[in-house]
C-alpha cells in the first residue's frame, strides 16, 4: 500500500478513490497489450513464412470492422502506459502474471523410517518440496503417524519443532482465517521431519498458492480475447473470401447508418446515468445497475441487428439490389451467410464500445456509493470482482443476440421490417417467458400444456442468456455455463440460417 496516497495526481500517485477505480480497467488494459504483442509476433512470423499473406493483414484491418477495434485497443494500450501511475503497486502485479504458471495446487507423499534403535537422538529426515512462501494460501500435513516439522535443521538440536503432527489429525492453515503463515515469505524447498513413532510414518504434504495479485489472471484472458477477435476477422476474410467481402460491405453500411450512431451515443449516455441514479435498494445499487445495463445494451444490439437484417436483405430484394449482386459469381448461400456475418461484426463492434462503457461504469459504482454516502471507501479488489462478474452477462448477451440476428435474417428474406420487428420482438418475450409458461402449464389442462410445451420446442430458450440470477446472488457464472450457452446458440444459430438458405433459395428476385 502506497503511503502518500493523497499527494496530487501530477506527481504519479493517485488518491485512493481514484486508484480503486481504474486499477481494474489497467488490469484489462495490459491484458490488450499482451494480446497486441501476441499478434505482431505472429504477423512477423507469418511475414517471414507468407510474406504475400502478410501483406494483406493491415489492408484487411484498415477496411473492415477491426479498425475501430484496434483503435479502442490503442486507447487501452495507452491507458495501461499512463495508468501505471494511477494504480498501487503495479510493478507487483506485473511480476505476479509472471508467476501465475508457477503458482497452483500441489501434493506430496512421503514414507518417514522409524527411528533406528538404540539411537541417541531423533534423526531428521528431510523432503523435498517447492512453493513460495510468501504465495502460500493452503497449506495442510497429515500423517498416520505422530511427527516434528521444521523448515531448518539444527544439528545441535535436531529439529526446531515447528509443526507438530499427531496421527490421524492433520494440520491446517489457511490464509486469513488462521494466523501468521508458519513459513514467513521466504521460498520452501525442503522440509525436515522427525518420526515420533516406533514405526513407519506416512506424511501427506498439499500446499495451495498464488501469485500476490491473483486478480491478473484477467490480463491473459483478456489477451487471448483480442487474439481471437482478430484472428477469427482474419481468418473468415482469407477462407471465404467471397463470403467475407459481402459481409465487410454490410457492416460498413451498417456502421454507417445513422441509427447506428445514435444507439452509441444513447446507449453511453444511459450507462453513465445509470450510476448516478438512486436505486434505493439499501447498498444493492450495483445489481441494479448491472441488471439495467446489460438489458440496455441486449436491446439496442437486437435494434441494430434486426434493423441490419432488415435493410441489408429485406430491401436489397425489394429494391432488386440483391438480383445485382447474384449476378456477379456470388451465390445465394455466400450472400445470405455475408449478410449475416456483416451484421454480426457490426453488432459486436457494438457490444465491444458500450461494454468498454459498462465496464467502466461498473468499476466506479462502488466508489461512488462509498463518497455519497461516507462510507468506507472500496478496495480495487472489490471494484475489480464487480467488472470480472459483469464481463460473462455481456458475453451471454452478445449470444443472444447473434440468435436473434441469425432468426431476424431468416425472416427478412421473406417479410418487410415492420413484421421482421414484431415477429423478433415476440420471440425475444416468448423467449424469456419460456420456462415461466412451462412451469406455469403443471397440472393445467391439456391445451395450455400443449402449448407451452410446443413454445418451449420450436423458440429458442432465451432465458438461458440471463444471469440476472447470478447478478442478484452476487456470485460469478461458471465457465462450463458459458460453454453450454455457447453450443445453445450455434445449434440454433445453424437453425435459422438452414430455415434462412431454405427460404431464400427459391424467392423470385426479379
Amino acid at each position: 500500500m502506497n503511503v502518500h496516497a493523497g499527494l496530487p495526481i501530477v506527481l504519479g500517485v493517485a488518491p485512493t478513490w481514484l486508484s480503486a477505480w481504474l486499477t481494474p480497467i489497467w488490469v484489462l488494459a495490459v491484458g490488450v497489450v499482451l494480446g497486441l504483442l501476441v499478434l505482431l509476433a505472429l504477423w512477423g512470423l507469418l511475414w517471414l513464412v507468407a510474406r504475400n499473406a502478410a501483406r494483406g493483414v493491415p489492408l484487411a484491418v484498415q477496411e473492415g470492422v477491426l479498425l475501430p477495434i484496434l483503435g479502442v485497443c490503442l486507447a487501452m494500450a495507452a491507458f495501461a502506459a499512463v495508468g501505471a501511475l494511477l494504480v498501487r503497486e503495479p510493478g507487483g502485479m506485473l511480476r505476479s502474471l509472471t508467476r501465475l504458471t508457477a503458482t497452483g495446487s500441489y501434493e506430496w507423499q512421503f514414507d518417514i523410517p522409524q527411528p533406528a534403535a538404540g539411537a541417541a537422538e531423533n534423526v531428521s529426515h528431510p523432503v523435498d518440496v517447492s512453493f513460495q512462501g510468501r504465495e502460500l494460501r493452503r497449506f495442510r500435513l497429515s500423517s498416520d503417524e505422530p511427527l516434528v516439522v521444521s523448515t531448518t535443521l539444527q544439528p545441535e538440536r535436531g529439529v526446531d519443532p515447528l509443526l507438530d503432527v499427531r496421527g490421524g489429525k492433520d494440520f491446517s492453515w489457511v490464509r486469513g482465517e488462521e494466523g501468521r503463515s508458519p513459513f514467513g515469505h521466504q521460498p520452501v524447498a525442503r522440509l525436515y521431519v522427525q518420526n515420533m513413532a516406533e514405526r513407519p510414518a506416512r506424511l501427506r504434504v498439499t500446499a495451495e498458492t498464488a501469485p500476490p495479485y491473483p486478480e491478473v489472471v484477467a490480463m491473459p484472458v483478456t489477451a487471448l480475447g483480442v487474439i481471437g477477435v482478430f484472428l477469427l476477422y482474419l481468418l473468415q476474410a482469407g477462407l471465404v473470401p467471397k463470403t467475407s467481402a459481402i459481409a465487410l460491405a454490410t457492416a460498413k453500411s451498417e456502421m454507417a447508418q445513422p441509427l447506428y450512431a445514435i444507439n452509441l451515443a444513447l446507449g453511453c449516455f444511459l450507462l453513465i446515468l445509470f450510476v448516478f441514479v438512486p436505486y434505493n435498494t439499501f447498498g444493492e445499487d450495483i445489481k441494479m445497475l448491472k441488471d439495467s445495463g446489460l438489458t440496455l445494451i441486449l436491446v439496442l444490439c437486437i435494434i441494430q441487428a434486426v434493423w441490419g437484417a432488415s435493410t441489408s436483405v429485406a430491401d436489397e430484394i425489394e429494391g432488386r439490389t440483391a438480383l445485382t449482386v447474384l449476378s456477379k459469381p456470388i451465390g445465394r448461400r455466400q450472400f445470405i451467410f455475408g449478410k449475416f456475418l456483416g451484421i454480426i461484426w457490426s453488432v459486436g463492434l457494438m457490444f465491444i464500445l458500450l461494454g468498454f462503457v459498462f465496464l467502466v461504469m461498473i468499476a466506479y459504482k462502488p466508489v461512488y456509493d462509498a463518497r455519497e454516502t461516507a462510507n468506507v471507501e472500496p478496495t480495487w479488489v472489490l471494484c475489480y470482482q464487480e467488472v470480472v462478474r459483469t464481463v460473462p452477462g455481456l458475453v451471454l448477451a452478445f449470444l443472444e443476440t447473434v440468435v436473434l440476428a441469425a432468426l431476424s435474417v431468416a425472416i427478412a428474406t421473406r417479410l418487410p421490417m415492420l413484421a421482421n420487428f414484431v415477429i423478433c420482438f415476440s420471440i425475444y418475450v416468448l423467449g424469456h417467458l419460456t420456462p415461466l409458461i412451462v412451469q406455469s402449464s403443471v397440472g393445467e389442462f391439456e391445451p395450455v400444456v400443449f402449448m407451452g410445451q410446443l413454445i418451449a420446442t420450436i423458440f429458442p430458450v432465451l432465458d438461458h442468456f440471463n444471469i440476472q440470477a447470478a447478478v442478484a446472488a452476487g456470485v460469478a457464472v461458471p465457465l462450463d455455463y458459458l460453454g453450454m450457452a455457447l453450443v445453445y446458440c450455434i445449434l440454433y444459430t445453424t437453425i435459422a440460417m438452414l430455415l434462412a438458405l431454405v427460404l431464400f433459395e427459391d424467392r423470385d428476385l426479379a
